[in-house]
């Protein structure tokens, strides 16, 4: 029989049951407030009806409209309302602009390799929402999601309605909550936007690790790498030990001074160590994870590191899917730095290639320079848009592809595009995870893309 769990007030349902799919993707972060102030309150001592995982994700999805606020207050006082779950819990806390997600499940694979059981957290998710919460590398299970949400549903009413706790904030307390019911080990926690004032800095981690800083999300971290930096190292609390990549000049300096004023050790990690995952970078990423472990758990043997790297899987990363005698590599690169990290993969493990480069961004990314770095590398360009509110148009990408490659042509949809590129030799796809995630149901390596667009997310003026 299928578990019968708590839900939303039914009031509330009955809303979301009375609209069309489209209309919730139009209403405005005033009209949620205005169905939170005045809806949920007259429905709260209603007999909560059962709520399905699709319900679930639904109401999720109305979270993504009060944007996403940075700051702390909400999602301390949201951990407190669920019983301060993160005090009960160890993490390594993960920020830094390319490389977060890469390291985070490094060291999972580290950590579990030496037999512990692990939490990882990580966004944005590439195909299902439950990506984002795995614990020793397994989704949360629809059914727990349904469970994580009514317990959020319900310490919702503790806020006022012109303070909603957001999207993220939503689920990182989800997240806290559901590692520590799993009573796991350790904690791969990673940053979503910055660190000083992103959700996940409630924690108090065993080490703060940074990956490389670059600029991205310029419009709301700043428009410097020191400004950058200094958002990153938000995360350096007082004694932690604090782990990074090698860092430009600025950003470094940045990170010494506030290693400095934590009183925190600040160790830099250069080299490169073998890993499963393709590309310098993330041979570069392995160094700093090995570093990590071998401080954090002293106790864990070479050979199990070197055989969690090994054995490390993080998709869209440089992934590369063989299908008879055609590739078809797959990255998530959006910004400069992993533009470039993925023009090295093609150099150096496609050396004498020139790929079909399938390519979809978004208009609030540095897209001409991405264009810049990828498309000289490829014999043919089919630019196409990507499923999402903040998608390019592919004529703007055509006409900055056509300055660096002779053969760039459009399509009209991700799948008519596919079908331009599939049968030839090598195909590389990048420039955003909504078009990662349609070319690999495309290419049947997708179960369903059931929740994309709650990656979308903009930063709330109020």
């Amino acid at each position: 029989m299928q578990e019968q769990t708590r839900a939303c007030p039914s009031a509330l349902r009955r809303f979301h049951q009375s609209r069309p799919r489209t209309l919730q993707r139009q209403l405005s972060r005033y009209v949620f407030i205005f169905i939170f102030k005045n809806v949920a309150p007259n429905a709260a001592h209603h007999q909560p009806l059962a709520v399905t995982y699709s319900e679930a994700i639904d109401w999720l999805y109305e979270l993504r409209l009060l944007g996403s606020k940075l700051g702390l207050k909400n999602p301390r006082a949201l951990a407190a309302h669920a019983g301060n779950p993160h005090e009960r819990l160890r993490f390594t806390h993960v920020a830094g602009t390319n490389g977060k997600g890469s390291v985070c499940a490094m060291l999972e694979s580290i950590c579990r390799e030496a037999g512990m059981k692990t939490g990882l957290f990580t966004s944005p998710h590439l195909l299902s929402f439950r990506e984002r919460i795995q614990v020793n590398r397994q989704p949360v299970s629809e059914a727990q999601v349904v469970r994580l949400v009514e317990c959020l549903q319900a310490l919702m009413r503790n806020f006022p309605a012109d303070r909603l706790p957001t999207f993220f904030e939503v689920v990182t307390v989800m997240a806290l909550e559901h590692f520590a019911r799993e009573e796991v080990d350790i904690v791969l926690w990673e940053t979503g936007l910055g660190g000083r004032l992103d959700a996940t800095n409630i924690v108090t981690p065993l080490a703060s690790v940074i990956t490389p800083i670059d600029l991205d999300h310029q419009q709301y971290l700043g428009y410097s790498l020191e400004q950058i930096a200094a958002e990153k190292a938000g995360i350096i609390k007082p004694g932690i030990p604090v782990f990074s990549a090698p860092q430009e000049t600025p950003a470094e300096a940045v990170l010494q001074e506030h290693a400095r004023q934590a009183n925190a050790s600040l160790t830099i990690t250069a080299g490169e160590e073998p890993v499963a995952l393709l590309g310098r970078h993330q041979r570069q990423n392995a160094a700093l994870a090995k570093r990590v472990a071998q401080a954090v758990w002293p106790e864990i043997a070479e050979a199990t590191i070197t055989n969690g790297l090994a054995k490390v899987q993080w998709a869209a990363r440089a992934q590369c899917f063989e299908m008879g005698d055609r590739k078809v590599v797959i990255d998530a690169a959006h910004n400069p730095a992993s533009a470039e990290a993925f023009a090295d993969v093609l150099q150096e493990d496609f050396a004498g290639q020139r790929p079909t480069l399938l390519l979809g961004m978004l208009a609030d990314k540095n897209w001409d320079s991405n264009v810049a770095t990828l498309a000289p590398l490829a014999g043919r360009v089919v630019c196409v848009p990507v499923n999402s509110e903040r998608g390019l148009n592919p004529d703007q990408l055509a006409i900055a592809a056509r300055a660096h490659c002779a053969e760039v042509e459009c399509a009209g949809s991700v799948s008519a595009g596919w079908e331009l590129v599939r049968s030839e030799p090598l195909v590389a796809v990048t420039g955003s995870l909504y078009l990662i995630g349609e070319v690999m149901d495309s290419l049947g390596l997708a179960d369903a893309i059931d929740e994309p667009n709650l990656n979308e997310w903009k930063i709330s003026k109020t």
